[in-house]
């Protein structure tokens, strides 16, 4: 192509950015950083920063075949916009729209040359012939009124209108004369950069607030005020911890006469990384490493996906356990299923049957509809009181409606709700905030057609049940305090010893035992089986003790053993567990009969709810809970196969610090971190590790390190990191039992993670957050590189056995005698 009357000055960098130009895959660099007044792009054309950091040209969304301007990261492998000019009117033909600067403005027009986007700069035709646009390595587009940077005046600028991406160096802005303020907005969906409904923004009230906002309009998360002393946010401390951990990024407020606004950037003007609005409605703090070649979440905000507002959509309900997080409610499916598959739910759900006042408005108001009943959720908002005196009252005040859409009756009265649901979330487990609503449907959406006195009916006979399980709780509870009398700390309950001594018939039944001590099933009164725990090297005190106790207790989560309650009577410690039926995931994985393996499905299942508990334990709670001990033996099932981590909590029980290697430090051999004797302290990084050599065993159903008939040691982990790392067959790694019977790549995917957390620098290992994204399928996760340690035990037969003498043998870590290590 050529371009004419190039300024002289300019030519010499032409020459210089001509290789890296030619380098890129799809996109032409016909300048340097600048579009002149005599320079136009269009088609695979794009110009980039003085530095080689940012990218400007056309780009495709998704699978779709509309195109737009916008800046993307030059050095970053995967592509990742972040400003984008025409969101709202995308092009259809790059070769015949054009970007120019047009009448002293930078102007977009389309293949019908209509112009679709402008900086709409009122210039002058006195400096209109010297306006240039220039790409900086900042990642701002500026329009300026001549080549040179110092003297020129800046007529636009892309940081004073950004999209869903706040860049380092950027101003997130209060304009205090408009009382307007600047707003990051998320895309529409994952393939359409459209404003979609959540937007980051300063707070019109307190100005010293960022807020999320659904809709521009209803807030729904706050980061508290900004503290200038130590300058974090009230309500975000992640970002302080980060800050004063790392020492990588500083966040800044400024309040003057016209305008407040916050900025931020990175002592290391090397780190490529950003704040953005994800289309799930989070704030994402995210940084880019090479040499994983991803990017990597380091906080996001809310930190519950259901915590987003509205997230679902009209009559969707929001789950945090499983994906995806958003379903419709019964009766009711998507507006839009092209739109829902793509994770953009804002359209949410209609009525798969209409009502009967709906189809006929003459027709007697509800007299044919039902009522669904929806316990253990979060109510909707904009719900309107009624008095009355009764549920049945409730209820017929709603059928008096034929807006109306639900009603709720509890202790706060009777509440109906005459608009579309929002903001309805499923609890998975007992919590204090449930409620229960009922939604209204179609009679033909019940399998049953029974009338009004069919509900009388059942409501007399569920007040009678009712009765009957009062008096027999009644009666079970006056027999328990005859033989077993525990009292209430707390939330758990204080045994006797004799009590569980009695429970467990002297600990008669052991299950297992390990570093924290020995396992004994037991049977309460009230028939309930339990498994209690003899702790052993307890030397706290009984304030201590009880104290630390009631923490654990307070942790709850669907993948973490329940502790029920405790003993401490001078030295003899004990807890008391829910008992899991199916007992711990070994004598699932590691079968030396002809026993049927676990099925994939499970496995990968076990995987991924074993995540999501270390993800609660590190993340969720107020303080990080370390495990110590990530093993097979200390992932139990239930009756239904759930996952549930056993044993968090006891490290910190038993004295452990982790600021420094101890002479106690605990942990089964082979698990083992290698930060545990390199004298660094010890994180939640440590978990992540064990974690990652549970999972090839997950994969595997054998022990990591095996000898076989010849008397060789082999290492299953580096026969996994040899296959995916040379395209090799994954296929070939899973259990034999399982005949192949299994997804390709999940199998991949989980491998891929396992040698990510078993990196040798902490870290370069995930987040047991990030673990969870990726095994959700909500990252993508690449190849990762060889772990040293891997390559060494590969090369060296004396350090293979040297790894499997400090491994536990499968005779060695059956649950009564679990092997653990101590330097």
């Amino acid at each position: 192509m050529k371009i004419e009357n190039i300024n002289p000055r300019w030519f010499k960098f032409s020459v210089l950015f001509l290789f890296m130009c030619l380098s890129h895959e799809s996109h032409v660099c016909f300048a340097v950083d600048t579009i002149s007044t005599n320079q136009s792009l269009s088609g695979n054309q794009t110009i980039v920063s003085a530095g080689g950091v940012f990218e400007l040209g056309f780009f495709r969304s998704g699978n779709s075949f509309n195109y737009y301007i916008g800046t993307w990261y030059k050095k970053v492998s995967r592509f990742t916009p972040v400003w984008i000019a025409n969101r709202e009117k995308p092009v259809h033909d790059i070769y015949s729209s054009v970007l120019k600067i047009s009448d002293g403005n930078l102007v977009l027009f389309n293949e019908s040359r209509v112009p679709i986007w402008s900086t709409n700069v009122s210039s002058g035709p006195a400096i209109s012939s010297s306006v240039v646009a220039v790409l900086l390595d900042d990642g701002n587009l500026v329009l300026r009124d001549g080549l040179n940077s110092i003297s020129s005046t800046i007529l636009w600028q892309s940081f004073d209108h950004p999209t869903d991406t706040w860049l380092p160096g950027s101003k997130l802005r209060f304009n205090k004369r408009t009382n307007q303020s600047q707003r990051i907005i998320s895309w529409r969906s994952h393939d359409d950069p459209a404003p979609g409904l959540y937007s980051l923004e300063i707070d019109p009230v307190e100005a010293n607030h960022i807020v999320m906002v659904w809709n521009r309009s209803r807030p729904y998360w706050t980061s508290g005020a900004w503290d200038q002393q130590t300058m974090s946010f009230s309500l975000v401390p992640e970002m302080r911890m980060a800050s004063l951990s790392n020492s990588t990024y500083n966040f800044i407020y400024f309040s003057e006469e016209n305008e407040s606004y916050f900025l931020y950037y990175f002592y290391n003007s090397s780190t490529t990384a950003k704040l953005f609005m994800d289309v799930s409605g989070q704030l994402q703090q995210m940084s880019w490493l090479e040499d994983m070649e991803q990017w990597m979440v380091q906080f996001s905000q809310p930190r519950q996906q259901c915590g987003v507002y509205a997230l679902c959509g009209a009559f969707g309900s929001c789950n945090e356990i499983g994906l995806p997080f958003c379903s419709c409610l019964r009766g009711f499916h998507p507006k839009s299923e092209t739109n829902w598959n793509l994770s953009d739910f804002s359209d949410g759900c209609e009525r798969t049957t209409r009502l009967q006042c709906e189809e006929d408005p003459n027709f007697v108001t509800g007299k044919t509809d039902k009522f669904l009943e929806s316990p253990n959720v979060k109510l909707p908002e904009r719900a309107q009181a009624m008095s009355v005196g009764s549920m049945l009252e409730c209820e017929s005040a709603c059928l008096e409606y034929c807006n109306c859409t639900a009603y709720a009756y509890d202790s706060d009265g009777c509440r109906i709700w005459m608009t579309e649901l929002l903001d309805l979330q499923q609890y998975s487990g007992d919590t204090s905030d449930g409620r229960t609503i009922y939604i209204r449907l179609a009679a033909s959406e019940f399998r049953s057609s029974s009338n009004n006195n069919g509900i009388i009916i059942g409501a007399v006979a569920g007040g009678v049940g009712l009765v009957l399980c009062l008096v027999i709780f009644a009666i079970l509870r006056w027999r328990r305090r005859r033989m077993i009398n525990p009292t209430v700390e707390g939330s758990l309950l204080a045994f006797g010893y004799r009590d569980l001594q009695s429970a467990t018939k002297n600990f008669s039944e052991k299950l297992g035992g390990g570093g924290f001590g020995s396992v004994f099933k037991g049977r309460l009164p009230d028939s309930s089986i339990i498994a209690v725990k003899q702790l052993e090297g307890i030397s706290q005190g009984e304030k201590q003790f009880r104290s630390e106790v009631s923490t654990i207790g307070t942790v709850q989560h669907v993948n973490l053993v329940r502790l029920r309650g405790f003993c401490s009577e001078g030295m003899r410690k004990l807890l008391v567990y829910d008992y899991m039926p199916n007992g711990s995931l070994d004598a699932h994985l590691f079968l030396e009969d002809n026993s049927k393996p676990l099925a994939w499905k499970t496995r990968y299942q076990i995987a991924l709810g074993t995540a999501r508990g270390l993800t609660y334990l590190h993340e969720k709670c107020r303080d990080c809970i370390i495990h110590c001990d990530i093993k097979p033996e200390n992932i139990l099932l239930d009756a239904e196969l759930c996952p549930k981590v056993a044993d968090f909590g006891l490290a910190k029980l038993i004295g452990r610090e982790f600021s420094r290697v101890l002479t106690t430090m605990r942990g089964t051999r082979g698990y083992i971190a290698p930060e545990w004797i390199s004298g660094v302290a010890i994180t939640a990084k440590a978990d992540v590790y064990s974690y990652g050599m549970m999972l090839f065993e997950i994969v595997s159903g054998r022990r990591n390190s095996e000898q076989n008939e010849e008397g060789k040691v082999g290492f299953f982990p580096t026969s996994v990191a040899r296959a995916i790392t040379q395209d090799g067959d994954v296929l070939s790694l899973l259990d034999p039992g399982l005949n192949e019977d299994a997804p390709v790549d999940e199998i991949s995917r989980i491998c891929k993670v396992a040698c990510w957390c078993v990196q040798d620098d902490e870290t370069h290992r995930p987040s047991m957050g990030q673990v969870v994204q990726i095994l959700e399928g909500v990252l993508d996760v690449n190849v990762p590189p060889v772990p040293r340690s891997l390559l060494v035990l590969a090369n060296n037969t004396e350090h293979i056995i040297f790894f499997t003498e400090s491994s536990s043998s499968p005779s060695s870590q059956t649950p009564s005698n679990s092997s653990n290590a101590s330097s």
